[in-house]
């Protein structure tokens, strides 16, 4: 599939997915406004390899969503004893994320590296999904979170314009810290930890058709191997 191929669609995952099949639950997260994009373009390779691989794929493009990012202030608190966030929020989209996360087996996750970060509607989809009653409860600010999930693997592809080298030793890495240090230690049980993957395409504005040709193929071989490690 090329770069300009269709866009990861919550829709079409949602109408192809068969909850009373067997297989491994991998929920699929791209954020990049362009439908046309690498990130879309990877996001559906790396789909349709774990689907062919036996997994059941449930994807989500947040901005054709339209999926909103802003934080409320009752959606603020973090800590407290009967905290309890994970019921209906009055939002129907925001409580299907929240469904699908907590039944996932795996979370994928495709997003560009802009100013060392994800983009804001990512970042926000954090801070909404991630809440107490879905991902962890917390009863003081001094104890350890009861995680909630049993997310066993979280992959993430990112794409950057920086060269890989200038990456590492001028910045870096600052997403090794949001997905490998903080992200990924919320979404596993206390009993089997969540292992997390990353591949970083590197200076995406300067390769050629081929190389970005190769990358699309490298998603094949990511999405089968995750389906294996799940089953």
């Amino acid at each position: 599939m090329a770069a300009g191929a269709a866009p990861v669609g919550d829709t079409q995952a949602h109408a192809s997915g068969d909850t009373s099949a067997h297989g491994p639950v991998v929920v699929l997260v791209v954020a990049h406004p362009r439908p046309d994009s690498l990130n879309h373009a990877l996001a559906r390779r790396l789909g349709d390899a774990v689907a062919r691989a036996g997994g059941r794929l449930v994807a989500h493009d947040l901005h054709a969503e339209g999926f909103d990012p802003v934080l409320r202030a009752e959606e603020s608190y973090v800590v407290g004893r009967d905290l309890h966030l994970g019921g209906p929020s009055g939002d129907p989209l925001l409580d299907r994320h929240r469904a699908d996360l907590a039944v996932a087996d795996a979370l994928v996750v495709v997003h560009p590296v802009w100013w060392g970060m994800p983009p804001a509607i990512l970042a926000g989809w954090l801070d909404r999904v991630l809440v107490p009653g879905v991902a962890y409860r917390l009863p003081d600010a001094g104890g350890l979170p009861e995680r909630l999930l049993a997310i066993r693997r979280l992959v993430v592809v990112n794409t950057t314009d920086t060269p890989a080298e200038r990456e590492a030793t001028v910045f870096g890495d600052p997403l090794a810290a949001i997905w490998e240090r903080c992200v990924g230690t919320y979404l596993g049980s206390a009993t089997s930890p969540t292992l997390v993957e990353r591949t970083v395409l590197a200076s995406v504005n300067e390769v050629d058709d081929a190389q970005r040709a190769r990358w699309l193929d490298e998603m094949d071989g990511l999405g089968s191997r995750l389906v294996r490690a799940l089953v």
